[in-house]
């Protein structure tokens, strides 16, 4: 059975990075099973066939559901970013993004009509629609009509984008069910708004995985401690709150069938609190197979359970083929499934039977997913066990009261209040095993995410997986082994290994700020000092990523373009530093963004000029050279007022004209030359490259990708840069599908190690040295 749904999940997968092409790869497996089948038993031969067959309907599903997607007329609007006025169904719950222009709600929308250029279509499909705050307001489930501007979406499920959008205007209200969804998530959150707020944002995600409230340093613990999991909807979610409700019903003496009745509309309940979303289903999907695993037979019998469920889920849902969360489902239920039991039965023979399994479950769910981890993060956690091991106890009557404090709080407030209380107390402990968990010095080391060392990586898993059961079976090599961990985590080994020293590593020559969604660089300039390059969103992300840097001196600021997720975080930067010129565009767009320069600037005595176009210059250890944009002739360089216009000002409203406005800078330090080319796009990018074609020497080491990694590029132009690494500066979740994976890829191809933010945190680009490889420039993370 895994063969076979691996035929299906690898088919889907092929699908959807080959198109057509993957049924000649189903043809070549054919082919190849063909010549094996002539000396196999008749067992074999059906095996092979079935194999072949279940792969070529995968990739046929999933063709099938990506050719309707782009056979829609919406999606054929979308390519002429028409603007339309859309009918359609709420069908997630919206969720704020920080954006260039500011915070933006994202929603996804269920078609039913669409009217543009005086044609009224009745059709289907899926939007994501970005717009206005005021969005947050629309509930799930309601019918609403809007108008907005179509454009391209870089997910093939997704017929398109939906920008520029207006109110909602509510046409119907949501069904009973969703209402009575929403107000008990509402309730859930209320019964802890008294609390902290580490605290008041984990029980809802707990319940139900509504981390809307969760703090994001909090988040960052969490990933660290392996114990993220815990805020998403997972089959322990579910397992928590339909148990707890079937012990309600014995204790009324609900008995037999009554019993799988309560249980039924339990899972149907917890589907409506938690979202009818893919993940949904996979975590209840997921969480019933683990339960094999530990009953009569339990590997053969989980282990078939998990073929059926993945083959089942990818050709419901083909999108789940590539989705990370899926991944790692299937990885930690299959390491239950295959080193679960006997790597509890070794412990359990030293162990009580029941601390023998808390050590074996999360130990063997978190081995099998590290290299899927190693790949989205960089980096291996060591203290994800231990913490999992210690959260155990707490997670269960912090789910169930944080529920009990919800439902009460419907009814009686006080009383939820009260139960959310108790629950509050439990998640408590929680926040202190993940807040000291990640401080410790070894809680997690650096790793690469390139396939050699994925594939090293594999390889030492599977070896442990091997090695650990027998390794256990003596509590004298089981404690070494405890010990040893603990040695690691606490950092006493530590300083043999560059990746994990003190941060930042003491030869860095530039660090890509994780501020979330926009740019923040910072430029070693020599000791405390730095030169800063954009600002990213808010303030707070900037001035803690300067402060782990011990950046006490900013010569130069320079502010690419006037977008919000470049300069909203200049107070950041000038908060206890003495900065010396704040730099900028010569391209006044959007006014209301150099406006807010100009104020922020003047408040803190910081003189604003115009970045010299063609300029080079030395600043402490870093040479600069603006390569763009030219300066139009007639535009002023100094700006001594919020009044006093530096350059041309824009009406365009897509942002294309702010974006191709960006200041280009190539910079050297330490003899690594970089190239930071802000948010430019297609036609900005292309008239750089007219103006330095036999000119300027691009012969460059690192590449700042431009607008956090967009689909709009001009890929032939960034790829033929042939950068050692390429940084892209994006936030996790964002809305607009950034980084585009074809952008990824081709920087891949072109022999690029592409480094993200939203993955891996602050980045740190690292001198060559005597010991790199080929003296190539190296990356590290702070995570």
């Amino acid at each position: 059975m895994p063969l076979l749904s691996a035929a299906v999940w690898l088919g889907a997968i092929a699908a959807t990075r080959l198109g057509g092409v993957a049924y000649l790869l189903v043809l070549a497996v054919a082919v190849l099973l063909g010549r094996r089948a002539r000396a196999a038993s008749a067992g074999q031969r059906r095996l092979f066939a079935v194999v072949v067959l279940l792969a070529t309907t995968a990739v046929t599903v999933t063709l099938l559901r990506h050719d309707a997607v782009r056979g829609s007329p919406v999606h054929a609007l979308a390519e002429q970013r028409a603007t339309a006025e859309v009918v359609a169904t709420v069908i997630s719950d919206p969720r704020v993004v920080a954006t260039r222009a500011g915070p933006r709600a994202v929603v996804r929308l269920r078609v039913g009509e669409v009217s543009s250029r005086r044609h009224r279509l009745e059709v289907g499909g899926t939007l994501v629609l970005i717009g206005d705050p005021v969005w947050t307001d629309v509930a799930l489930g309601e019918r609403v009509r809007t108008v907005g501007r179509l454009a391209p979406a870089d997910d093939p499920d997704t017929a398109a984008l939906l920008t520029d959008v207006g109110t909602p205007y509510r046409l119907a209200r949501a069904s009973p069910w969703w209402r009575a969804s929403g107000a008990l998530r509402a309730s859930i959150r209320d019964a802890v708004a008294h609390r902290p707020p580490e605290q008041a944002g984990l029980v809802p995600a707990l319940v139900d995985g509504d981390d809307a409230g969760l703090p994001a340093d909090l988040q960052e613990d969490f990933r660290t401690t392996g114990l993220t999991h815990l805020t998403a909807v997972s089959g322990t979610n579910l397992t928590l709150v339909v148990g707890a409700l079937l012990l309600v019903a014995r204790a009324a003496r609900v008995r037999s069938r009554g019993l799988v009745v309560v249980g039924l509309l339990g899972i149907a309940g917890f589907v409506l609190l938690a979202r009818t979303e893919p993940s949904v289903l996979r975590a209840a999907v997921m969480g019933g197979v683990a339960l094999f695993a530990f009953g009569p037979d339990g590997r053969r019998r989980g282990l078939r359970a998990l073929g059926v469920a993945v083959a089942a889920l990818v050709l419901v849902q083909p999108g789940l083929a590539l989705a990370p969360g899926f991944a790692l489902s299937v990885l930690a239920t299959g390491g239950i499934v295959l080193l679960g039991l006997p790597l509890a039965a070794a412990l359990g023979r030293w162990l009580p039977r029941g601390l023998a399994e808390a050590v074996a479950v999360p130990t063997a769910a978190q081995l099998a997913c590290t290299p899927v981890i190693a790949v989205l993060s960089g980096q291996v956690s060591l203290v994800a066990v231990v913490a999992n091991l210690l959260a155990g106890p707490l997670v269960a009557p912090a789910t169930v009261l944080g529920l009990v404090g919800g439902l009460v709080g419907l009814v009686w407030p006080a009383g939820g209040r009260l139960a959310g209380t108790a629950a509050a107390w439990c998640v408590a402990g929680l926040v202190e095993i993940a807040e000291r968990g990640a401080a410790l010095p070894g809680a997690a080391i650096g790793w690469g995410s390139g396939p050699v060392a994925i594939g090293l990586l594999v390889v030492l898993c599977l070896l442990l997986a091997v090695a650990l059961p027998v390794l256990v079976r003596r509590p004298v090599l089981g404690v070494g082994l405890a010990v040893l961990l603990l040695l690691v985590v606490l950092g006493v080994p530590g300083r043999f290994w560059s990746r994990t020293g003190p941060w930042p590593p003491p030869d860095w020559v530039l660090v890509a700020c994780d501020v979330g969604q926009g740019d923040a660089l910072v430029l070693n300039a020599g000791p405390r000092a730095a030169i800063v390059v954009d600002a990213g969103p808010e303030p707070d992300a900037v001035d803690d990523c300067l402060d782990r840097l011990d950046v006490e001196q900013v010569p130069l600021v320079l502010l690419t373009h006037f977008h919000a997720d470049h300069i909203d975080g200049l107070p950041g930067v000038l908060h206890d530093r003495r900065v010396g010129a704040i730099e900028t565009t010569s391209v006044r767009d959007p006014p209301a963004g150099a406006e807010l320069v100009d104020r922020t600037a003047q408040e803190a005595g910081v003189p604003v000029t115009t970045a010299p176009f063609g300029s080079t210059r030395r600043i402490g250890t870093a040479t600069l050279q603006v390569l763009h944009p030219a300066a139009p002739a007639a535009a002023p360089t100094r700006r001594s007022s919020p009044a006093g216009p530096a350059g041309p000002a824009s009406d365009d409203t897509d942002g294309g004209a702010a974006n191709d406005a960006s200041v280009v800078l190539l910079v050297e330090v330490a003899g690594v030359r970089i190239l930071l080319t802000g948010d430019l796009e297609p036609t900005g990018q292309a008239e750089l490259a007219r103006r330095l074609r036999g000119g300027v020497d691009l012969d460059i080491d690192v590449l700042k990708v431009p607008h956090h990694g967009s689909s709009h590029q001009d890929r032939d132009w960034l790829t033929s840069l042939h950068p050692e690494v390429a940084l892209i500066s994006v936030g996790a979740d964002n809305g607009y599908g950034h980084p585009a994976p074809a952008v990824v890829q081709a920087l891949q191809q072109a022999g690029a190690e592409v480094r993200r933010t939203d993955r891996e945190g602050d980045l740190a680009v690292l001198a060559p040295s005597s010991g790199s490889p080929g003296g190539r420039v190296t990356v590290a993370t702070r995570r």
